[in-house]
């Protein structure tokens, strides 16, 4: 493949990348996320553990609906902020953000951009990817759960204390967009914002049959959002441009080509000698290992961007199951994905200081092993329906 078609090929990844960041943007504006924040605070009367289940809903939400950068960059501070007017501990929490935000990424299409990248190359539509992925993605989120609920225990035993209503209340003039430790946006409108969010949704559902690619339905989404938004200075073109994260685009858009050059050097022949041909059970095991590995030997873009070529014409099956060692296995290492060190980049500017890395090693080393296996077992079982 020459530069130029890797280009080619990259493009409409990136611009509904790029549109699905500005969306996200735009939700953090009217108070989306705040709003979430009120939510998690005033239901949370069970302690640690009701607090935990939660925000396991709300990130598995996020992060398939908005993408898992959203989940890390802006859950992740809202969720500390709920954990510390609870007075609860917010290791479970926090780490349940990172967590999901890669491992509850294997749903939709949208969710990840090595689900883009792979749906791109899969002859499957929106439905049918989401109709495959949807037991692996409920059977990883149970394998966490169970873990989390476990690795956390003592964390998980405390009560929380009583909020005053004041504390959860947005503040005034606000237009409900407040939450606890945060000043909210002036004028903004979570309900909105939902809104937006579910119709785009649904537009991503009717793209395929519609023949519609989805990043014009996403960037329109992002339009309607972004006209008030603008209108009465909750944002600005600048702060638009910079959601959409042009250098890290542009990024992307190198390694692409980097790839490409690799691959047509040779790297195909070594990596396709490695990769199990098949669709059996032992076959999909195999390929999910194998891209486990090289998500966390190199982070999983990359070793998504190599792993396609080489099973574009193995079928659907091998596809998708690359796709969970690409975004389960990242929970093992810092380096796995992108979203662990934009995580780490939050935590360590919301609280001063960087998690544990053994904390980090050890959960994924109970979380990543059954969450590869049995995820993909389930993929093999939504394969054989």
């Amino acid at each position: 493949m020459s530069v130029a078609d890797e280009v080619h090929t990259l493009a409409p990844t990136l611009g509904f990348l790029a549109a699905v960041l500005v969306l996200g943007h735009l939700c953090e504006r009217e108070g989306l996320f705040a709003a979430a924040g009120r939510l998690l605070a005033a239901h949370s009367d069970g302690g640690a553990r009701r607090l935990l289940a939660l925000v396991f809903a709300l990130a598995a939400a996020v992060t398939a609906v908005l993408g898992l950068d959203a989940t890390v960059v802006l859950l992740t501070p809202v969720v500390l902020s709920s954990a510390a007017l609870l007075r609860l501990p917010q290791r479970p929490h926090v780490y349940a953000c990172v967590h999901l935000a890669n491992a509850a990424s294997l749903l939709l299409p949208v969710s990840n951009l090595t689900n883009l990248l792979a749906f791109h190359t899969a002859d499957i539509g929106f439905l049918e990817f989401t109709a495959l992925m949807a037991l692996p993605w409920l059977t990883v989120i149970a394998v966490e759960w169970v873990v989390f609920r476990r690795f956390f225990a003592a964390d998980l035993a405390v009560a929380a204390e009583r909020v005053p209503a004041a504390a959860l209340a947005p503040p005034r003039g606000t237009g409900g967009a407040g939450a606890p430790g945060h000043e909210g946006d002036r004028g903004g409108s979570p309900a909105l914002a939902a809104t937006v969010v579910l119709a785009t949704l649904a537009g991503f559902v009717l793209s395929t049959p519609l023949g519609v690619d989805p990043a014009w339905i996403a960037a329109a989404g992002a339009l309607v959002l972004a006209v008030p938004a603008l209108a009465t200075r909750r944002t600005s073109p600048a702060a638009l441009l910079h959601a959409a994260s042009p250098g890290f685009l542009l990024g992307v858009l190198a390694l692409g080509v980097a790839v490409a050059i690799a691959l047509s050097l040779g790297l195909d022949t070594a990596v396709d000698a490695i990769v199990p041909r098949g669709d059996g059970l032992l076959a999909l095991l195999g390929v999910t290992a194998v891209a486990a590995l090289l998500a966390n030997a190199i982070n999983n873009l990359p070793a998504t961007l190599i792993l396609l070529p080489i099973l574009a014409d193995r079928g659907t099956g091998p596809l998708l199951a690359a796709l969970i060692g690409v975004n389960v296995g990242p929970n093992l290492t810092w380096t796995g994905s992108l979203a662990t060190l934009l995580w780490k980049r939050v935590l360590r500017r919301a609280r001063g200081d960087a998690p544990e890395w053994r904390t980090f090693l050890r959960l994924g080393v109970a979380t990543v092993v059954p969450g590869l296996l049995l995820g993909t077992t389930a993929l093999w079982v939504a394969l054989s329906i």
